[in-house]
Formats: structure tokens, sequence, C-alpha cells
């Protein structure tokens, strides 16, 4: 058997990177976008086989291939729109797999898998469920970690980094767009817009390069990925974020500690802008707005305002 980790130019802790080939199987993903602290520093990531805010399930296939170790029912925080538990798969990697000898924690999957079945990469693990880890606007998916032989699977934070085999087209965005669709708590606009759905994935270009993914500013933190020059080691690591002109944070590495910032939408308040990465054709801006409703087709200009400014 053999660990496909390695050590990060920024950091000694060793780091999991995903294949293209696993990615690909899903149409979103995101390494920052959540309130779940075992996401803190990108050491789990979120991958979404489709969009299904409507609570509506769908199968959930394994990003490996490999046995199942265990299933095991897990209490989840108490959410009036959610079951107080949630489930937790774990597989043991085939040793052809990448990922052989570690061991995939995966949640939010009622399993229809029992610990000794043997699974190929895309195999159903069962039902995709929501849980007390989401907030209300989140899209079923799979959360999934990694933990090396010495650590313990069971604990929800202490997952090993994740970095990406795939890459990741930074897309310009000016801040503005019209509203294609809308949930409950969010709204979604047509812009960005995916030059080549399915072909690669995108997400929205930060002013100094990079990817941002994350929510801004309701959840503590987020990421800069792919961006394109790394610091040298005579170098300060951090780095000042910004969109639009509009400063976001400051981040070390590839994370980012958010401003105290509000997110405005035609110059009022909302919760916040949710950012990921995507290669469907129906990515854009994703505004969360439990305290507005925005009509479809309303023409939107997102910024970001400082509150220290106030």
């Amino acid at each position: 058997m053999h660990l496909n980790v390695h050590a990060t130019q920024t950091e000694t802790t060793m780091a999991v990177t995903l294949p293209e080939a696993v990615l690909a199987r899903y149409e979103r993903f995101s390494l920052y976008n959540s309130p779940y602290p075992a996401h803190d520093g990108g050491c789990a990531i979120d991958l979404y086989p489709g969009t299904l805010a409507d609570g509506r399930t769908t199968a959930a296939p394994s990003p490996v291939a490999g046995t199942v170790r265990e299933t095991r029912t897990v209490r989840a925080p108490p959410k009036p729109y959610a079951p107080e538990h949630d489930h937790l798969i774990l597989l043991e990697p085939a040793d052809t797999s990448p990922f052989a000898g570690l061991t995939v924690r995966i949640l939010h999957v009622e399993p229809a898998v029992d610990a000794g079945d043997r699974l190929d990469r895309g195999d159903s693990l069962g039902r995709l469920v929501r849980a007390g880890f989401f907030a209300p606007w989140v899209d079923n998916h799979l959360h999934v970690g990694f933990r090396s032989p010495d650590q313990n699977p069971y604990r929800a934070a202490g997952s090993l980094p994740i970095d990406l085999g795939a890459a990741v087209r930074p897309l310009e965005w000016d801040g503005t767009g019209r509203v294609r669709s809308t949930g409950d708590t969010y709204a979604v606009l047509d812009a960005p817009t995916h030059p080549d759905p399915g072909a690669t994935f995108v997400g929205v270009r930060a002013d100094g390069g990079g990817v941002l993914d994350g929510g801004v500013p309701h959840y503590d933190g987020g990421g800069l990925l792919e961006r394109s020059e790394s610091p040298a080691a005579d170098e300060p690591t951090e780095t000042v974020v910004s969109l639009n002109g509009d400063r976001l944070g400051v981040a070390d590495g590839r994370t980012i500690a958010w401003d105290d910032v509000t997110v405005t939408a035609n110059g009022a308040p909302i919760t916040g802008l949710s950012l990921f990465c995507a290669r469907d054709g129906e990515f854009g801006a994703k505004l969360i707005c439990p305290e507005r409703s925005f009509a479809r087709g309303e023409r939107i200009r997102v910024r970001v305002r400082s509150n220290a400014a106030i």
C-alpha cells in the first residue's frame, strides 16, 4: 500500500490531492463554503452531484474505489428544518486507488451499503440527506475527508488538507447580473456565465487573481484557489483579497480570514455571497438573502462594504 500525500510549499502538513477524474464526477465542489469546522484550512471537500435545493434526494456516487469499513449514525446540530442525526461512512480505498492507505470519511449520505461491501468509484453509497450541519440554503452534497492511519477517523476535525488535481478557470465578474432563479433563502444570478459548461470547473476571480471559495461573510473564512504564483520562502504569505475593488479580507496561504464586512444587493444588506467551483451551465453568483426576496429577471448589483467605515 502507498499514501498519495505530499507536503505543500507553504506548510509541513501533509495534503491529499484529488485528481480530475474524481472531481469531474460531480457538478460542483467547495473546500471552504461551509459552516462546519471540519472545513477549516480546506481540510474537507463538499462534492455536489446535482442541484437539489428543493429537498429532493439522489444517488451519492462514491469518490473512491474500495471497501466499506463501517457505517454509523451520528448526532447533528439541532435545526428546525433538519433531523438531529446524520450518517458517517468510512471507506478503505483499494490498493490500486491513489488514496490507498488512507481512510475516507463521508457524511450526509443515508447508506445503502454495509461493512465489507466492495465499491468501484462512482457506485452509489446511498441516498443524499440533509442534516443540521447544513445551512438552509445549501444544496445536497457529500462531505468528504481523508485521514492517515494514525488519525482518529471518528472525530469531526482532523482530516488532511486537500489539494486540487484539476484546474479551475477564474471568471471575471463585475458584481452585476439578473436573477435567474430563487429559493426561500437565496437568489442565483445569470452572471458570471460559464463559457463552456461541462468542460471545466470555473469560479469567481479575485481582483489579484485566484478563485474565491467560501461564504462571505456568513461563514468564518474562505479560500483563494488557483493562485498564479506561490510566495517565495522569504516573502510574506499574507495577501489582501478584494473583489471589484471591495476588500474582502486577508489570505494566509490559500485560507482567507474575512474582514468585518457586509454584502449588499442594490445597496441593501443581505446575509452574504456564496462562492464555489462549478462546471454546470447553471453556474452564477449566489446571493444568500433569507431577509429579502428578489424577482426573476431583476437587475442586481452586488458590493461589499467595510463595517469599519460605518
